[in-house]
This record gives C-alpha cells, sequence and structure tokens, in this order.
C-alpha cells in the first residue's frame, strides 16, 4: 500500500515539473476563462466597489431607515403550508421580537392532517396570530399564498416558509431596499442555514448558502440582474402582487414570481443582511432530491414560460435579458460543456488523467479558500465563518460533481420529459393544470 502511494506521490510530481504556464492555462481553460472570472473576479470586484461607495450607501439606508419608522406601513406575514403545526411556535416567537412590529400574521394551512389546526387555533386565541385560514384539500403551495394574499391588509407582504426563523432585524432590514428605491417592488431575504453543524451535509450546505446566496446574490442584485427571491423569505409591494396576478400555480414559485415582478417593468433588490435560518436535509439523497426539483424550474420558467425575456419585443429590457441569460448560461449551458470538457480530456490525456484530475481539484480547492474570504467580507456572523474552513477541501467533490450531476439529471429530465409536473411535492391536479395552461 504505502509503494502505491509513494508510486502515485512520485508520478504526481513528475507531471507537475513537466508543467508550463502555457499548458496549465491550456488544460484548465474551463477554471481559468469560465468560472473564476465569474464567481471571483467578478464578485471581488462588486464588493472593492461597495467599499468604496459605502459612505454614499450608508446615509441612503440611514434616510430610508428613518422613512420606513416614520411612515410605519402595516406589512402582513404570510406564511403558508401544510403539516407546519410543530414549527409555527418558533416562527412567531422569533416574529414577536422583531425591531419593527407594525404587522399581521396570517397562517394558511394547506389540507394539514396533523396538529396544525388545533396549534394555530390556540396562538389565535392568544393573539400570537392575526389570522387562521384553512384549505379542507390540498392546493398546493401557491393557492395557499394566493389565498392569503388576497385577504391581507398590509402594504408590503412578506412571504415565509413555516420553518423559518428570523434575525431581529429581518423584517425591518428586508422593508428597507423598499424606501432605498422607490422603483423596487420585491426584495428577497438572505437564508442562511440553521443547522450547518449537524453532520458533513449540513457543513457543506451551509458553505454553499453563504457563497452562493448571500455573496451571489447581494453581487446579482448590485448589478441589477438579481433573478430569484426565495420562498423561504421575501418581501413584496401587495398592490405589485396584485398587478401581476400573485403566484401561479404548479410545481416552483420562487423564480417564476422574480420573472413575474421583472417583466412588469419593476425591480427586484436583495437584502443581504435580512437573514432567515432553515433547516437544510441532513441525508444526501434527500438534498439530491431538493436539488432535483429546483434545477427543474431552471428549463421550466427560464428555457419555456419566460422565454420571451429573451427576444427582442415592444417590453424587452436589457437588465431583464441580462439577468435570465446570465442564469441560462452558467447554470444550463455551461454545465453540459463542462461535461464534454471533462470527456474531452479523458480521451486526450488518458495515459495522466489522474495527474490531471488531481492538480485541478488541488486548484478549486485554493480557490475556496479565496471565495471564503468573500464570505467572511459580507457575513454578518464573522465568527461563525471559521467552521466551514476544515470543509472546504470538500467543495470541489460537492459542487463540482454531486450538485453538477444532479442539475444535469434534472435539466436532461425536465427538458425531454416535462418532470417538474410529475413531482409529488406539488398536488397532482395543480401540476396537471399549470401544465394544460402551460405555466
Amino acid at each position: 500500500m504505502l509503494d502505491t502511494i509513494l508510486y502515485y506521490i512520485s508520478s504526481f510530481v513528475d507531471f507537475l515539473r513537466g508543467l508550463n504556464v502555457s499548458n496549465v492555462v491550456r488544460t484548465y481553460w474551463f477554471l481559468f476563462f469560465v468560472e473564476f472570472p465569474r464567481y471571483y473576479i467578478l464578485e471581488y470586484g462588486v464588493l472593492f466597489y461597495r467599499f468604496l461607495t459605502r459612505a454614499r450607501r450608508h446615509r441612503r439606508r440611514a434616510l430610508a431607515r428613518w422613512l420606513l419608522h416614520h411612515d410605519r406601513p402595516l406589512v402582513t406575514i404570510l406564511v403558508p403550508g401544510k403539516n407546519e403545526g410543530k414549527n409555527i411556535y418558533k416562527l412567531v416567537t422569533t416574529l414577536r421580537e422583531q425591531t419593527y412590529n407594525n404587522f399581521e400574521i396570517i397562517i394558511v394551512d394547506d389540507g394539514s392532517d396533523d396538529d396544525t389546526p388545533l396549534i394555530c387555533h390556540d396562538l389565535e386565541r392568544a393573539k400570537y396570530i392575526t389570522k387562521y385560514l384553512r384549505c379542507n384539500v390540498r392546493g398546493g403551495k401557491a393557492s395557499a399564498a394566493n389565498f392569503g394574499a388576497r385577504i391581507a391588509t398590509g402594504k408590503y407582504i412578506v412571504h415565509l416558509d413555516a420553518d423559518s426563523s428570523l434575525d431581529r432585524n429581518a423584517i425591518e432590514n428586508v422593508l428597507i431596499p423598499f424606501y432605498m428605491d422607490k422603483r423596487v417592488k420585491a426584495v428577497g431575504g438572505c437564508v442562511l442555514v440553521r443547522n450547518y453543524k449537524e453532520n458533513i451535509c449540513t457543513s457543506l450546505q451551509g458553505y454553499e448558502y453563504l457563497k452562493r446566496i448571500q455573496v451571489g446574490r447581494l453581487v446579482t442584485s448590485q448589478l441589477g440582474i438579481y433573478h430569484i427571491i426565495s420562498g423561504a423569505f421575501g418581501a413584496f409591494d401587495a398592490e405589485t402582487l396584485k398587478e401581476i396576478g400573485y403566484w401561479d400555480i404548479g410545481p416552483g414559485l420562487d423564480g417564476d414570481i422574480t420573472q413575474k415582478v421583472r417583466k412588469a417593468g419593476h425591480r427586484v433588490a436583495f437584502a443581504h443582511n435580512a437573514v432567515c435560518l432553515t433547516n437544510v436535509p441532513t441525508q444526501w439523497y434527500k438534498l439530491y432530491h431538493q436539488r432535483i426539483r429546483w434545477s427543474r424550474s431552471l428549463v421550466r420558467f427560464r428555457l419555456r414560460k419566460h422565454l420571451d425575456i429573451l427576444l427582442p419585443n415592444r417590453n424587452w429590457n436589457f437588465l431583464n435579458f441580462l439577468s435570465n441569460m446570465e442564469s441560462i448560461f452558467y447554470d444550463c449551458i455551461l454545465n453540459f460543456i463542462w461535461w464534454f470538457y471533462i470527456i474531452n480530456l479523458i480521451f486526450t490525456f488518458h495515459a495522466s488523467f489522474l495527474q490531471i484530475f488531481a492538480l485541478g481539484y488541488i486548484l478549486r480547492i485554493a480557490l475556496n479558500y479565496i471565495g471564503w474570504g468573500l464570505v467572511r467580507i459580507i457575513s454578518e456572523r464573522p465568527g461563525a465563518t471559521y467552521w466551514y474552513l476544515r470543509y472546504l477541501p470538500l467543495m470541489p467533490a460537492y459542487s463540482g460533481w454531486f450538485m453538477r450531476f444532479a442539475r444535469t439529471t434534472a435539466q436532461l429530465s425536465e427538458l425531454f420529459f416535462f418532470q417538474s409536473y410529475k413531482d409529488n411535492w406539488n398536488p397532482y391536479k395543480t401540476s396537471r393544470s399549470a401544465q394544460l395552461e402551460k405555466i
């Protein structure tokens, strides 16, 4: 065994000695010309710009915060879900501790068969929640959200998942962007992982959420191409929701509602400091199925339902085009190109592929440590980010292989077999109706 290990180490050292800059760049072009510019140079550049303009931004934010508390609009906290009784009390507790407290809480029960009715009736009597609405027959999350939104009386509607918990200033922070720019009609909150210390699976997801959501969406929001408001925590202008017809029924909510707001001519923003914590899957197979469901939505919404954003018409908007194209290019087109890139490496350099793979993995580990610097700069919990340093060597396998395989599988199944309409996460009748109406 030791002789074998020493042999591979010696082979790898010999491989490194034979390399030059030209060989490295030609072999790892996907890394240097695709991933590095987008996920490292661009993001550091945007954060540097924010650093240079921080004084002006802080003044605008301070004024917006004053206007918010001066105006004190009623806000509707809308929480649709099924069998979430065990989570409602914890959520309501975090809501009662908010720095902004002029809100009503509407819980919409989407056909629960657990103790949700008993728990919510008790909370309603105790005035912990404002209204408890029940759908006796499950209609899906969009249907339940629309039921609550239509009777909401708030100027803004904050949509939450029942298993969420919020930082004390989360509601205030998710509302401030409305007062910083009157053209903003929807704001995404920052969803992070609560159970990130539970095991390796949750720790890797925890870092992924920090890098892709807190950092990644802050960057796309700054560039004006932010394109997905998480269903777990998002705020909407109530009149705008009514204007666009609320949420469409069927699989997926997040990307679709964001596209509808943008297509109506409004701006969307991301509040990186409006933090919502959620539990993520603790088992790999559950995580895989969750990401399959999420990845299908890219094909369904961006390549099918909202394809018109990419086409020149009288309502064409360059930032909407760029927002959609960025997502399609990096999450779909380059996803398939990467597989051809790997296959080409195997056939072209089959004798030294293991060495090429090993060096590529090491380079990506190094980039993950550079990316961790972005996370450390942006995080409102900078001390907690040190937990992830030990897991960064696993991130290339997690994001580069596991997640890429899930995305590829999902996109192919949706492109050719329309699998999102068959997902039992949503009731069959609403999925079928959505498919017939092509939504």
